[in-house]
């Protein structure tokens, strides 16, 4: 996504807002496989394993 800064002197500047990826190490189909995945992902992943 795209948008603006806006000092307190309300100068906009552009800014761009990026996915919070990171690298981790998940266990898929019985082996350990080491992935690029977005935090609410993490998250979501944990979940569903955590919950079985």
């Amino acid at each position: 996504m795209a948008g603006y800064r806006v000092s307190h002197s309300q100068r906009h500047t552009k800014r761009r807002w990026r996915p919070n990826v990171q690298r981790a190490t998940l266990m898929i189909g019985g082996e350990l496989v080491k992935v690029n995945l977005c935090t609410r992902c993490l998250r979501t992943h944990h979940k569903v394993t955590s919950a079985a």
